[in-house]
């Protein structure tokens, strides 16, 4: 871009009847699933899981190894159309007049038409240094090491640290990513809606409840669950929203019908008598759950797409997020505060239980505390290197757990404001997670279709009993930890002699620490 200007992340796009809708926020990956559904599928009219997969793409996937290493030169397309068109299950859309390219099998955004010897990444967005993203004559993205000089169909991820804490449980179910998590209050059980156009409720152990819930409007962006626990909200690709009985195991009533493009986000009123929803189309709506009727003028918001939306726990303010300013809107609709600092596109947000304060996450890796009153910005907690997905408060409000790109869950102790204990390792992007109400398990789930539960006790027993090993150690209070982050060393391009320098710098600080005399 002119100027050296940054490249604000974008996220997936998924067509729908709507073509080219605008939306600002952070790439997002996957890996690619050789069993992934057929390319209609995410068209108006899908198709069943079962149908063959359309002639392209099995073109694409007759590869039967990537380009090898060194072959990243400019050379023709070979897919259908060539050069002038774009590769199989591949699209474009605008964002802000700016074009994007999204390779629809791994859910990849690129600000480059994908060509043959073109690089689609942008430095910092694969999590592992030294890699790159392209795309093969025959039209499928694969990735170059430059640490091994090899080549590979399959993203990157970043080897898991010996020792690093396991999920009690992995559930498996869902066939293509998974968007949005929600717990029961009564049974702590786990409420997930997915890519795949259903929504599933499993058990703290990974066994599943009921039935899996689809609908014909596509994938399942949002859900949120009722404060009786007895339905639940969806949002899906087609605009529409439908209502759930947990009981019945099914839909009630029709769709509802009003935004012009998919739905991101949802919630509940306190009283259970409203549900906001917040929409690619730059609304925000607000609807009678017993009718499905809306109950007020749509809101024209200034985020593009509104990512995030949460009423206040007295219920007469709500709050909404995306590109710009996070927003805080009276009952009546009225635009009462705009709290500014974000770097980039807000993506999650919730209240603290009085009202007085709101947080916020961002593709900008940071989390942040506002002043409810008057949006004055209190903390801004730093520690992910990968854009803010998700995060929730913990039922006592000690902790703030959060979901990145950058592949990890942490936990934010807020007297102190800082991350606790050691990352919480997925193997892919996390896009949503939640806390159980009873404050025990964490969930979360990305575009690898799996649900990791965490034990929120064996997180902080394991960070408190370093701690506390430490006291043991030197005798005294236990001192900050010196780490020496490699990942922000390759951002800053400082080659091994300065590394090693900086170690031997570290180590004798770290004896003079371990043995004072």
């Amino acid at each position: 871009m002119a100027g050296g200007a940054r490249r604000y992340n974008t996220l997936p796009h998924r067509p729908t009847l709507q073509a080219q809708r605008s939306f600002s926020i952070g790439a997002m990956f996957s890996e690619v699933s050789e069993s992934s559904t057929s390319a209609g599928r995410r068209e108006a009219q899908r198709e069943a899981p079962s149908k063959p997969p359309a002639p392209a793409l099995l073109l694409r996937t007759s590869e039967k190894e990537p380009p090898p290493y060194g072959a990243q030169h400019r050379q023709d397309a070979l897919w259908e159309g060539g050069n002038e068109a774009l590769p199989p299950r591949w699209f474009q859309y605008k964002v802000s007049d700016e074009i994007h390219y999204q390779d629809d099998t791994l859910t990849m955004v690129s600000w480059d038409r994908p060509l043959p010897g073109v690089r689609l990444d942008e430095p910092g967005d694969l999590v592992v240094p030294e890699w790159e993203w392209h795309i093969s004559p025959l039209g499928r993205s694969y990735f170059v090491d430059h640490n091994t000089r090899t080549t590979s169909w399959k993203k990157p991820k970043p080897e898991r640290p010996a020792g690093s804490l396991a999920p009690e449980c992995i559930i498996e179910g869902h066939s293509e990513c998974i968007w949005s998590l929600a717990y029961l209050k009564a049974s702590c059980n786990v409420m997930s809606a997915s890519e795949d156009s259903s929504i599933r409720q499993w058990k703290r152990d990974g066994e599943p409840v009921g039935k899996p819930w689809y609908d014909d409007g596509g994938g399942i962006h949002s859900i949120a669950v009722s404060p009786d626990d007895t339905t639940v909200v969806s949002g899906s690709e087609d605009g529409r929203l439908r209502l759930w009985s947990i009981k019945e195991d099914s839909m009630i009533g029709e769709p509802w019908e009003g935004h012009d493009a998919a739905v991101r986000c949802l919630d509940w009123s306190p009283n259970a008598l409203e549900i906001a929803s917040g929409s690619e189309d730059g609304t925000i709506r607000r609807w009678n759950p017993d009718t499905g009727r809306q109950i007020a003028p749509p809101i024209k918001t200034k985020h593009d797409w509104v990512n995030a939306v949460k009423y206040s726990p007295q219920g007469d303010e709500f709050i909404s997020g995306g590109k710009g300013a996070i927003c805080v809107w009276s009952r009546d609709g009225k635009l009462l505060i705009e709290m500014k600092g974000h770097d980039d596109t807000v993506t999650s947000l919730c209240w603290s239980k009085d009202g007085g304060h709101i947080f916020s996450g961002s593709l900008d890796d940071t989390i942040r505390k506002w002043r409810a009153i008057d949006g004055k910005e209190l903390v801004v907690l730093r520690g992910h290197t990968s854009p803010i997905r998700s995060f929730c408060l913990t039922p006592d409000e000690r902790y703030i757990v959060s979901a990145s790109n950058d592949y990890s869950v942490r936990i934010w102790d807020l007297r102190t404001n800082e991350a606790v204990g050691d990352p919480l390792l997925h193997d892919d992007q996390i896009f949503a997670v939640a806390i159980s109400p009873d404050g025990k398990y964490i969930a979360s789930a990305g575009p690898d279709k799996k649900i990791y539960v965490w034990s929120l006790k064996a997180a902080l027993e394991r960070y408190q009993g370093a701690d506390d090993g430490n006291v043991k150690l030197k005798g005294r209070p236990a001192q900050p930890r010196v780490i020496l982050n490699v990942q922000t060393a390759q951002y800053r391009r400082l080659d091994r002699a300065k590394i090693s320098s900086l170690i031997i710098q570290i180590v004798p600080q770290l004896r003079q620490r371990i043995h004072p005399f």
